[in-house]
């Protein structure tokens, strides 16, 4: 047997080293690996916080004299059952839906913006939580914006961009490839509406209401040629419409159109916040925008305004 050569006593004292630096001093295992960051958890105590101040404005307007409680309180209800979902199985916030009245008193003006900056608000980070926050966030964020609307602000609400994302060319590539099957839903979702406004638009009269159905008939194009060119992006090929879709009932008069297209739309916000559960991060944000335009369009044509659109309560 060969005596060890100086390359093994290097090597030796090397893995001695190591070992020495790494062990616990008193003999006891090394560490184990480090636990995943909780990312949810601080992500629901800021949305908490967000909504806290507004239920804060909204308290302060309905104490103020001459309070049109008629248009606030709907809506402070509504931002109360938020609250209630963001801090459901939270410990450490309290599940009392009750805000800290603000002392200065808002004008509506003013509290249609608070409503606008948390929509958004609740869309940083979307990408760092896990499917079913990500889903909860947006779907709140798509109720304070049609709050915002229905106080008075039209101001697209911004969503952070979707098209980069932290990681690794090959990481993204992982990302695209696990995407394609719920893009190739939500664009077969598209396709159904698009067919199924050109049923509305046939049904209603020659008025605003045709207008509408026309414009929301080009709004769905072109999200569907938005989901095609995603698609085409991660080099999947899109699935093309079919001849024609089973209606959920017969459309012959006005009454029966404006039935279809609320159906149409509320059908979509579920269908986008259930996307939100199997998108990859990256393309969360797309889905996030569809849900909130669905909700908006929704309540356009007098569908319900549910306090978590897409969520079944």
């Amino acid at each position: 047997m060969q005596p060890p050569s100086r390359r093994t006593f290097l090597a030796l004292g090397l893995l001695t080293t190591l070992t020495a630096c790494t062990a616990d001093p008193h003999g006891a295992h090394p560490a184990g690996p480090t636990p995943p960051r909780d990312l949810d958890t601080p992500a629901r105590l800021r949305a908490i916080a967000d909504t806290d101040l507004l239920l804060g404005a909204y308290d302060s307007l309905l104490t103020a004299p001459g309070a049109q409680t008629a248009l606030l309180q709907p809506l402070r209800d509504d931002t109360a059952r938020h609250r209630a979902a963001l801090a459901q199985g939270l410990p450490s916030a309290s599940p009392s839906p009750t805000g800290t009245p603000s002392r200065a008193l808002p004008t509506l003006p003013e509290l249609a913006l608070i409503e606008h900056r948390t929509a958004e608000s609740h869309l940083q980070g979307l990408d760092e939580v896990s499917p079913p926050l990500a889903r909860l966030l947006a779907s709140v964020s798509a109720g304070n914006a049609l709050h915002a609307a229905a106080l008075g602000d039209q101001t697209p609400v911004k969503t952070p961009d979707g098209t980069t994302t932290a990681g690794s060319t090959t990481e993204r590539a992982a990302d695209a490839n696990a995407a394609v099957p719920a893009l190739q839903a939500a664009l077969s979702a598209e396709h159904a509406a698009v067919y199924g406004y050109g049923v509305v638009g046939a049904h209603l009269p020659d008025d605003p209401q045709r207008t509408a159905a026309r414009t929301t008939h080009a709004a769905h194009q072109a999200q569907r040629d938005a989901w095609q060119r995603l698609l085409t992006s991660v080099t999947a090929a899109p699935t093309p419409a079919a001849a024609g879709y089973q209606l959920p009932f017969p459309v012959t008069s006005p009454t029966d159109a404006t039935k279809l297209a609320v159906h149409l739309e509320t059908r979509l916000t579920t269908t986008y916040a259930d996307l939100l559960l199997t998108l990859p991060t990256p393309y969360r944000p797309f889905a996030a925008t569809a849900l909130r335009e669905a909700t908006l369009r929704a309540h356009t044509w007098g569908a319900p305004t549910p306090a978590l659109p897409g969520i079944p309560t």
